[in-house]
């Protein structure tokens, strides 16, 4: 008797379970994005390099991730958001690799080139996937980004306080979740029916009548991302030597505070007209960067986390409301053209203004360097409140063209 063995096929999940995994896919990647936040200063001491190229090492994974998802952002919509989220995960998880065996700052810039990449090209893949299997993905797909940055910083600095081997463990921690995440994906349904393999680079683009709006709403934009830069970048290591912080899990909850209270301005805020939001968000980012000059100046932890929270309010209701506004400037057809603009601006003005803070500090010290970087970032707030147009009380903001 020949007994036949058929492999049942193994069915797809439902989509509110697949919503939940790519969710957690989201958050997954952005942890993995502020992990190594808590370890600079240990990477510093250990192989002696200045703060300047701590800013580097954080800035190559914006830049990595800008490129990653202008060139392969369309990826998911050609060959399926499946491949693509297995292909980011896979790229994330090498990283985490090339961290465990990092002996220099060469590796560090290798690993956070492939977290660039992976998390760029799987940015793009989640945020359609969410869209494509729930009714509120869109929301999701901004709020879980901002919980994965808090996540990774807070629990990589839990891990190095309090676990062993602290260059090692969180980078296991993090790859063991890719595992697996990408277990979870290779369960959850493909939206994408016409499959093909189709290489687009997106297109970046402003329209005419649109770019003195658009340059008016990028100070805003510039301005948050510079500080979440800051925190990403040098937040630990400014509780740490500004504030006598020897805490490693209290030196990760600085970026963890940025994000909570981000995505609860997101939440909240949601109802409330842009430009309303924009000017009082602007104005909390202004107190907020007040009390952190003053924090430092007289090493105060309450104060500075007080600021913290502050910033991170007004961050979450200005980008969200300035965001909101770009995506308006732009015929649907060439929204994902603005949205590119709208993108290198935003990694851009994370990148840069950390970089050149971690130069300032060769030369000023990090005191004095991060108070000229408060200094110039207020100023940019202060620009886009000056030019920020006032609604009429007849019709709603969002209904208008927002040009200045």
């Amino acid at each position: 008797m020949k007994v036949r063995l058929h492999a049942r096929p193994v069915a797809p999940l439902r989509r509110s379970w697949a919503c939940g995994i790519v969710g957690f896919v989201a958050v997954l990647l952005s942890a993995a994005s502020t992990a190594p936040s808590p370890l600079y200063s240990i990477y510093q001491e250990q192989w002696r390099f200045s703060t300047a190229t701590t800013t580097v090492v954080f800035a190559v994974y914006c830049l990595c991730a800008l490129a990653g998802m202008l060139l392969f952002g369309s990826l998911s919509d050609t060959v399926g958001r499946r491949p693509v989220l297995l292909l980011s995960l896979g790229l994330v998880g090498v990283s985490m690799v090339v961290f465990v065996l990092a002996d220099g700052v060469g590796w560090l810039l290798v690993a956070r080139a492939l977290q660039g990449i992976g998390g760029g090209v799987g940015g793009c893949a989640v945020a359609a996937a969410l869209i494509d299997l729930a009714p509120g993905g869109a929301l999701l797909g901004s709020l879980t980004p901002i919980v994965g940055i808090g996540a990774g910083s807070v629990g990589a600095g839990v891990l190095v306080q309090y676990g062993p081997a602290p260059t090692t463990l969180t980078y296991l921690v993090v790859l063991a979740l890719t595992v697996a995440a990408a277990v979870g994906v290779l369960r959850i349904p493909e939206t994408v029916s016409h499959r093909r393999l189709v290489v687009r680079p997106r297109r970046i683009s402003v329209p005419v009548l649109a770019r003195k709006a658009f340059l008016v709403l990028s100070l805003p934009v510039v301005a948050v991302w510079a500080v979440g830069g800051l925190y990403m970048g040098l937040g630990p290591m400014l509780a740490a030597d500004l504030l006598g912080s020897q805490s490693a899990a209290v030196d990760g909850l600085v970026v963890t505070m940025l994000a909570v209270f981000g995505a609860l301005a997101q939440v909240t805020c949601r109802g409330v007209r842009c430009r309303t939001a924009i000017s009082r968000g602007s104005w909390l980012l202004l107190a907020g960067l007040a009390l952190v000059a003053a924090a430092l100046s007289f090493g105060s932890t309450v104060l500075f986390f007080v600021a913290t929270a502050l910033l991170g309010f007004g961050w979450g209701a200005t980008y969200m409301a300035a965001f909101r506004l770009l995506t308006e400037l732009a015929d649907p057809t060439r929204r994902g053209e603005l949205l590119a603009a709208v993108n290198v601006v935003s990694y851009v003005g994370t990148a840069l203004p950390t970089i050149g803070l971690g130069l300032a500090t060769q030369q000023l010290g990090m005191q004095n360097a991060t108070t000229a970087f408060i200094v110039v970032v207020a100023a940019l707030v202060l620009l886009a409140l000056a030019n920020l147009p006032q609604p009429t009380a007849q019709t709603p903001v969002e209904q208008r063209t927002p040009v200045a």
